[in-house]
């Protein structure tokens, strides 16, 4: 009788610590990121003044990055593959949004097999209406914002049907008006700011 009560307890906890595993490393990651009560909606179509950004009247495409959020790192190669297929038509900017620790610039850049700026100021997530990360927003050649969303409705971007980023410079390279999205790809999914939590 012992036994089997032990056996049932150390089953019992098993179940429960796979339970807890799999809420912290995937389950809770899938759920929307609360948008925070002060939150002020930037739509699409609003004119963005990011004067760190200009360089000349190409889009603009701002990865927003959290070296502490697992879904930000999970899609450092799917970003690395965008910068490297359209680094020549868009402008790629990485703004890296953690308050906890210092990371150099030469760090962010090697994660990404990439020379391109790499920006530590909090105030662009704002200005973009980005609370989250990993956000992907994409400006037109005049600074309008054109796309402010997710990269791919699963956490690897493997989903080929569902690249939104890529869609969305596809979109404006063609300038094609602004795509239709669902809900997937414009409600934030991800680590909250400041503090990557959950």
């Amino acid at each position: 009788m012992l036994k089997k009560l032990l056996v049932g307890l150390w089953m019992a906890l098993l179940v429960a610590a796979i339970s807890v595993l799999f809420w912290q490393n995937e389950f809770k990651y899938s759920l929307p990121t609360p948008v925070p009560v002060n939150y002020k909606v930037i739509a699409v179509g609003s004119k963005i003044d990011l004067k760190c950004c200009l360089a000349d009247r190409k889009p603009i495409f701002i990865h927003f990055f959290n070296p502490d959020c697992p879904c930000s790192r999970f899609n450092i190669p799917h970003v690395s593959e965008l910068i490297q297929k359209y680094g020549d038509r868009i402008n790629f900017k990485i703004v890296v949004l953690n308050k906890e620790k210092t990371f150099t610039i030469a760090e962010i850049q090697e994660k990404f097999n990439a020379k391109i700026p790499v920006y530590f100021d909090q105030s662009i997530a704002k200005n973009c209406g980005v609370f989250s990360t990993p956000q992907a927003v994409l400006l037109d050649g005049s600074q309008n914002l054109y796309y402010r969303g997710n990269y791919n409705k699963t956490r690897y971007c493997t989903n080929a049907d569902s690249n939104y980023a890529q869609m969305a410079i596809d979109s404006l390279l063609k300038q094609n008006h602004s795509p239709s999205f669902d809900a997937l790809a414009l409600r934030a999914y991800g680590c909250s700011l400041p503090k990557c939590n959950k």
